[in-house]
């Protein structure tokens, strides 16, 4: 018993001396990294690791294009970065640098802001009897294309101070990564070009990356982070002619700036009865046409019809009800109805100011949805839909809608 003490004192000595090792280091690197990282510029070795973690997209699960790579950083690192933004947003909105169109993690924009802006012009034109062409333009590999050099110039030039710039430029050098699926890790890679998808400044940094984007496009223009809109009112051959000369300086805004456009996915949908739907070309490449896309998430149609957004959201939700009707045991109201609206409702009403039902067989479609996830908790299965309603406390899709 007494060899068994003794061991157990030494243990205990042990891992004390080493959490008094582990707690000095901390104190070191906290202490440095907040009173000399941002006025020296040098960044920690460790905020410029990332273990990339692919996630899926869209297609085939096969074809490594379409895995979406986020990276996991420094926590600590993560937190700087965060501090760096807000003085970052605070020099965009005191200076008015990021334009109006752009709606990508800006203060008081969203998905939604960029919808219905850029769509109320192109409904107003169909209204009137105007032929509307919009071009929908896709960046290959964007967020890891960007070249850091022209992105600090660009930074230098907007006026951001010179201890921010200095700081992004080291954070940029020498950047590591490598890959980890299922517990697995490839070799460390250096990193040449790109902002961290993943990482608190990259998005902003993208941003700024883009923002003389717009600068002498005639045409109406819409962007959100990378993705972007080209609208125009076609009403004559110069119309044609206009649109196309902003096709054009975008590619050379692109070529200019070591950017690429993927111009397979990049489509022309022409809105409109009267509309001669002319063919447009991106580097000299003819772009295809579409008659729906999926925008921000949304599904748009050559006639603004919202029929097709409303069956894809309620056959979404379902599928994500029923995933939970199989998966989880319990009927009871403190389980079934926060999974409800936190994993169901979502997809019912993302944007839904945007595509609102108005036909009958589409308010019906979304109504029962919840209709079902109601009727799912314990003690509300004999009950009327009005009355699950009043004694789970929700109101109907309908009346929320006509409420937001």
């Amino acid at each position: 018993m007494s060899y068994l003490w003794e061991f157990v004192v030494i243990i205990m000595a042990l891992l004390a001396m080493q959490f008094q090792k582990n707690t000095n280091l901390m104190t070191a690197n906290e202490k440095y990294s907040k009173t000399d990282s941002f006025l020296s510029g040098i960044v920690p070795e460790d905020w410029r690791k990332a273990d990339v973690v692919p996630i899926f997209k869209k297609g085939l699960k096969f074809v490594p294009g379409n895995y979406r790579p986020v990276s996991l950083t420094s926590v600590a690192g993560k937190v700087f970065e965060g501090l760096l933004r807000d003085n970052i947003q605070e020099f965009i909105g005191r200076y008015n640098v990021i334009g109006k169109n752009q709606h990508g993690f800006m203060k008081h924009r969203s998905c939604q802001t960029n919808l219905i802006t850029f769509y109320e012009e192109v409904s107003r034109s169909i209204d009137q009897g105007v032929a509307v062409d919009v071009i929908y333009l896709d960046f290959a590999k964007d967020f890891d294309t960007v070249p850091h050099k022209r992105l600090l110039f660009k930074l230098r030039k907007i006026g951001l101070d010179e201890n921010t710039c200095s700081w992004i430029e080291n954070w940029l050098k020498d950047r590591v990564q490598r890959v980890v699926i299922n517990g697995t890790f490839s070799r460390w890679t250096p990193v040449v070009s790109g902002v961290p998808q993943g990482s608190v400044i990259g998005p902003i940094l993208f941003n700024l990356f883009i923002n003389d984007l717009e600068i002498g496009i005639e045409s109406h223009v819409s962007v959100f982070a990378d993705d972007t809109k080209l609208g125009k009112v076609i009403q004559c051959e110069q119309d044609v002619i206009s649109l196309q000369r902003d096709l054009d300086r975008l590619g050379d805004w692109a070529l200019k700036w070591q950017m690429k456009f993927n111009v397979d996915k990049c489509k022309v949908m022409h809105f409109g009865g009267k509309n001669t739907q002319v063919i447009y070309t991106l580097n000299g490449t003819e772009l295809g046409k579409s008659k729906q896309e999926k925008d921000l998430g949304i599904i748009i149609d050559f006639k603004l019809s919202n029929n097709v957004q409303c069956q894809t959201a309620a056959a979404k939700a379902s599928k994500v009800l029923a995933c939970i009707k199989r998966g989880v045991h319990s009927r009871d109201e403190n389980i079934i109805l926060p999974l409800y609206k936190s994993m169901v409702r979502p997809h019912l009403e993302y944007a839904v100011q945007f595509w609102a039902p108005v036909l009958k067989k589409d308010i019906i479609a979304l109504e029962k949805v919840q209709r079902r996830a109601t009727k799912l908790i314990r003690g509300m299965e004999g009950l009327s839909y009005e009355a699950r309603l009043t004694s789970l406390n929700l109101f109907s899709l309908e009346k929320r809608r006509l409420r937001g």
